[in-house]
């Protein structure tokens, strides 16, 4: 027994215990190294050293001939490792950016050896803002301070040294404090400190029994410690992968809500946009949003239902060309407090909730659907940038919109089936119990008793807080406009309101376009999108030139477009149809005079702009003459 010896093997992959004997023969040793980490006998060179020095060869000679003792470390490089001698092995010479293959090594810099190669996935293509924040330095530099620092010009004290953009201590003295750092931040806190996160990984929480257990009988005869899925013990998230959500203008808003404001109803729209550096917190993003897309819904006062959009992939794949994603979803939750004055009720706050369990649930879903390419998790993805937003009552009575995200251990919950909402009581949620058919795994919140002591709650029920991660939701000061037209062309999925998009309300549109410049007439994305899904001659294979007119606002390519057949077409339909105006611009048009009511069409009171059937004389919301 004394003969039998323990050898440790690091590879980039991880270390590993191999079981041998000061007997055994280097050759024999080395099989049993390739069969640990599956390599053929010829795909890896192990070493004495980390330099790559005494290296062990395929020899009949004996382990204490090789002076090689119980627990010694010996170190193995594959053979078609692209590691130089000066950086392998070496946790303390940061990585090149030659380990992200699709950004260019001239544009990178030394900051994107924060990315530890052995748990990254090299096929991923990630996102051009995350491969931008990679290669940034994120440092937060400070000036001399004239009272504290003592030293030169040259010089850094404590009190100047540039700090990370983890540091906790500066993000809670920001104005206003910031709960969470960046995800770009946390990347730079886990592959930190001297080995360079060599070693860390993100991976992805999963709530399901692991498939291939043969010692036992499938669930619900049998279940192991192998393929038992982890307790989960829910936290608050240190880190949100979307620190600001910001609304290129107002009327991009304004338009959204016009749809309350005429029928009372709720409404729910996909947001559109890009996404950004956000400046005001170390290594931020931005989720910039220039459009509202309005999937087909039931809305009612209460309630929404989503339809489903036979449009869906049209709508993507022309945003894809104007340069734009799907960044979110926003919906209204609004009742009016007094239609007098304009004011709305302020009904979610600390005393209610800010977000129910069905919300929750919701957000999670479409961050499940839309999640974040990332190298450094083995599946390629984590977490998600998709955000939420709800535009509701705000202390002051009017109408705020507040951002929100779900937490990723939100998003396991609800990818894997195991969360629920409550029925009466829409702040919590509620954890599944295990049956046959599933196998929950218990789930576990921290909160204070009546003495002060942290105790561990069942989460059965479980406060929607502990999911939740508050994003900050913004207006510019100099408003952005990536459609410039001054004209509003009808909102798509609004035949309630008696808003169609037609070829009836195509020309009323052309009509009413005072701009001489035909990029400014036609940058509209709700009439792009028709120009592309309508039945009538659909140009989602031949607008692709207007599409890069309108993505670079270049008025050469716009003018080029219009000259083509599709748009003589176009122009010759509206023509038969007739420039008359349709009911469902009754609203008026932004930038021109309102078309005049009929008594035959729905019009819009002076006083609460709620939408009236016709034939009525008094505002059925606040009672007051039509005139």
């Amino acid at each position: 027994m004394a003969d039998n010896i323990i050898i440790r093997v690091q590879s980039p992959d991880g270390m590993k215990k191999i079981p041998s004997t000061k007997r055994e023969t280097a050759a024999a040793f080395l099989k049993k190294v390739a069969k640990e980490f599956g390599f053929n006998s010829n795909g890896f060179s192990v070493y004495q050293n980390r330099n790559k020095t005494g290296e062990i060869l395929s020899q009949n000679k004996t382990l204490s001939l090789l002076k090689i003792k119980h627990g010694d470390m010996l170190f193995l490089f594959p053979s078609g490792s692209s590691t130089s001698s000066g950086e392998v092995m070496d946790t303390a010479t940061p990585h090149t950016s030659s380990s992200l293959p699709s950004v260019p090594s001239s544009s990178a810099s030394s900051s994107s050896s924060f990315i530890p190669r052995s748990f990254s996935a090299p096929h991923v293509q990630e996102d051009e803002i995350d491969q931008y924040l990679t290669k940034q330095d994120g440092k937060i530099y400070r000036n001399r301070d004239p009272q504290l620092c003592r030293h030169g010009a040259l010089g850094k004290c404590v009190h100047c040294v540039p700090l990370e953009p983890f540091d906790e201590d500066y993000l809670n003295h920001l104005d206003p404090p910031v709960k969470h750092m960046s995800f770009h931040a946390y990347l730079r806190k886990l592959t930190g400190g001297a080995d360079k996160g060599k070693f860390a990984a993100l991976e992805n929480i999963s709530c399901k029994i692991k498939s291939g257990c043969e010692g036992h009988p499938p669930w619900p005869e049998g279940i192991c410690t192998k393929c038992q899925p982890s307790a989960i013990t829910l936290n608050r998230q240190k880190y949100r992968h979307v620190d600001n959500i910001m609304f290129e203008n107002h009327t991009i808003a304004d338009r959204f809500l016009d749809f309350w404001r005429k029928t009372g109803s709720q409404r729910m729209g996909y947001l559109y946009g890009r996404y950004t550096e956000h400046t005001d917190i170390p290594l931020g993003i931005r989720a910039e949003v220039a459009a509202i897309y309005e999937p087909p819904q039931n809305a009612t006062q209460n309630s929404l239902e989503l339809l489903e959009d036979p449009k869906a992939a049209a709508v993507d794949e022309t945003a894809a060309k104007l340069g734009l994603c799907k960044v979110g979803w926003i919906f209204t939750d609004l009742l009016s407090e007094d239609t007098r004055i304009g004011t709305v009720r302020y009904s979610r706050n600390k005393d209610s909730y800010y977000l129910s369990a069905e919300e929750c649930i919701t957000a999670g879903y479409f961050q499940n659907q839309h999640s974040n390419p990332c190298r450094l998790s083995r599946d390629g993805h984590f977490g998600s940038k998709f955000v939420t937003v709800v535009a509701t009552g705000g202390p002051d009575n009017q109408v705020h919109f507040e951002g929100y995200q779900v937490s990723n251990q939100c998003m396991a919950l609800v990818r894997d089936e195991c969360l629920l909402p409550c029925k009466d009581a829409p702040e919590l949620g509620y954890a599944k119990e295990s049956s046959p058919e599933q196998y929950v795994p218990d789930v576990f919140y921290k909160d204070k008793d009546k003495f002060g002591n942290d105790v561990t709650f069942l989460a059965r029920p479980l406060p929607v807080e502990y999911l939740i991660i508050d994003i900050t939701t913004t207006f510019p000061k100099d408003p952005q406009y990536t459609f410039c037209s001054t004209q509003r062309f009808p909102i798509e999925n609004r035949d309630i309101l008696g808003e169609t998009q037609d070829f009836h309300s195509l020309a009323t549109y052309l009509s009413q376009c005072t701009s001489s410049a035909f990029l400014g007439i036609v940058s509209d994305f709700h009439l792009l999108l028709f120009l592309v899904t309508n039945e009538v001659m659909p140009l989602r294979d031949s607008i692709g030139l207007l599409l890069d007119a309108v993505k670079t606002s270049n008025e050469d390519l716009a003018q080029t477009w219009k000259k083509s057949e599709q748009w003589a077409t176009i122009e010759q339909l509206c023509s038969t149809v007739g420039g008359q105006p349709s009911s469902s611009l009754g609203y008026g048009a932004m930038g021109g005079p309102s078309v005049p009511a009929s008594s035959s069409a729905m019009w819009s009171c002076l006083h609460c702009t709620f939408m009236n059937q016709p034939g009525t004389e008094h505002c059925e919301m606040c009672s007051l003459p039509r005139s």
